[in-house]
């Protein structure tokens, strides 16, 4: 079994958009309350392409186990060379190594494009994410006490960075 990381197709996206609506519904690894419509998803990655952005994904043995992508951090001109990632993998997946491969594509196109850092943003009690980063060189720059809030509960924002350069 041997993981392929390509480019996104449109055809991806009913299985990105069960790996959405999934965590959505059942982690606080998206801040989101509602499921996401298969145009909305499928609108949401073709504008990041349509920037410039990479969405790419993890397919093995025929089916989409997982898929990452990164655009702007924030929106001031000033940041044009900061980025936000995500990488998600269907559970199903897990532990296979898809999410170190999907990163590691991620930090490379980001590289090859230029780009001066990267930034997790990381709900703090998902702390195997926040391990899964130091891996790759990312840093704790920062912890935003409070600022989400889902399933009855406050959260707490980890800020994750990797300068790239």
């Amino acid at each position: 079994m041997e993981i392929q990381i390509r480019p996104y197709q449109t055809k991806d996206t009913q299985a990105i958009l069960d790996i959405i609506n999934h965590n959505i519904l059942h982690s606080t690894a998206l801040y989101d309350y509602n499921i996401r419509t298969f145009e909305q998803q499928k609108n949401l990655l073709e504008e990041k392409i349509s920037k410039n952005f990479p969405v790419i994904v993890a397919e093995l043995d025929g089916q989409v186990a997982g898929f990452g992508m990164y655009s702007e951090f924030r929106f001031r001109e000033a940041y044009k060379f900061t980025v936000e990632h995500s990488v998600y993998v269907n559970e199903a997946f897990h532990d296979q190594g898809i999410g170190h491969q999907l990163l590691q594509e991620l930090i490379s196109l980001a590289k090859k494009q230029k780009l001066h850092t990267m930034i997790a943003v990381i709900d703090a009690e998902n702390q195997g994410s926040v391990a899964f980063h130091e891996k790759f060189g990312f840093q704790t720059v920062g912890i935003i006490k409070e600022s989400g809030y889902k399933f009855d509960r406050w959260l707490d924002s980890v800020f994750m960075q990797l300068l790239l350069e």
